[in-house]
């Protein structure tokens, strides 16, 4: 019941519009996703398993990630107070941040992409990473020279 619901918003959204401020930029981009909270292993050794992925759009507030799974382990990738860290591979190399995840949704009847779709909200990145990937959008949404 509740993929039909996001299901529904999804497709709903997509007639009346969005709510969202900062302007998003159709990038595909590779990243490689954590949980924020490490987990122990059972010899109390620290484990951090990750997931790959590439980016369906950016903006200075948030990213939409498309990725091959909705969990990592038995751990799902969404959920109230989850936190993710997310690294995204700039042309000019990577930048870290910590997101909250807002949406997701399944990608079973995407025309062209396959798994999940998941919004997030960055909601911690150092000084330096940020001014890089502000830099990145800045660049994207400069208009190319007329020869």
């Amino acid at each position: 019941m509740a993929e039909l619901a996001r299901s529904f918003v999804s497709r709903l959204r997509r007639f009346i519009g969005n709510r969202r401020r900062a302007k998003r930029i159709k990038v595909r981009l590779p990243f490689t996703v954590r949980l924020a909270k490490r987990l122990l292993s059972p010899n109390g050794a620290r484990r951090v398993p990750s997931l790959d992925g590439h980016t369906l759009d950016i903006s200075t507030s948030g990213v939409a990630l498309i990725v091959p799974a909705i969990r990592i382990g038995e751990h799902y990738l969404v959920g109230e107070d989850r936190r993710l860290q997310l690294t995204l591979e700039l042309p000019v190399g990577p930048v870290e941040m910590e997101a909250a995840p807002v949406r997701y949704e399944s990608l079973e009847e995407h025309e062209t992409e396959t798994g999940y779709l998941i919004g997030v909200r960055i909601v911690g990145i150092s000084d330096e990473d940020k001014a890089q990937y502000n830099l990145y959008i800045k660049r994207l949404l400069k208009p190319a020279p007329i020869d």
